[in-house]
């Protein structure tokens, strides 16, 4: 079942581990969501916190889109529309299709490597600004259910420092994919 704006039209923290396993392609390169982090519209984290902006005007388009911004200047991000001015970012892949291509686009050969965190994730799936805005259920975008339902593991948010506190951050317990590891309780 692909997943569309009816899916992400409801809170980041329903729809944030509800992707967890679900397969997600760009151009039929990807893989498994094993990671992401919400971020909700009265979050002082999120982009949308001080409004609408022309870099986070995807975050108050409609849900099911793509929020496509470059992080310190250097690498995509790729994040999931939900709620006006919320979103879901997209942190780890477990890469299933087109290793070779993500291996070339990010010139390492390691599969635990191709997209254990944001940037490097969108390097493999050569995802860019150009993708901000998209519907993430037409092409190039195709995002499915998870076949099989995965065990969550929630922490801290990575690389924040406003609401650094809060447990927004959804893993699937013992992924080697994971772009770092989570904390024991």
């Amino acid at each position: 079942m692909t997943l569309g704006a009816e899916f992400f039209a409801r809170s980041v923290h329903e729809v944030a581990p509800g992707l967890m396993g679900a397969p997600l392609l760009v151009d039929g390169v990807g893989g498994r969501i094993v990671e992401v982090e919400a971020y909700h519209h009265e979050d002082p984290a999120a982009h949308s916190f001080r409004g609408r902006t022309a870099r986070n005007a995807s975050m108050f388009g409609p849900p099911g889109r793509a929020y496509v911004y470059r992080s310190y200047g250097i690498h995509w991000c790729v994040n999931f529309v939900c709620e006006p001015g919320s979103a879901v970012l997209v942190r780890a892949l477990e890469p299933t299709d087109g290793l070779e291509l993500m291996q070339a686009r990010r010139g390492v050969g390691e599969p635990r490597l191709l997209c254990s965190g944001p940037g490097r994730l969108c390097e493999a799936l050569g995802i860019t600004r150009e993708h901000d805005g998209l519907a993430l259920d037409a092409p190039p975008f195709e995002l499915r259910a998870a076949a099989a339902e995965t065990e969550i593991a929630t922490a801290r948010r990575i690389g924040i420092t406003h609401a650094a506190d809060l447990p927004w951050r959804y893993v699937e317990r013992g992924s080697r994919f994971l772009s770092r590891g989570v904390p024991r309780a």
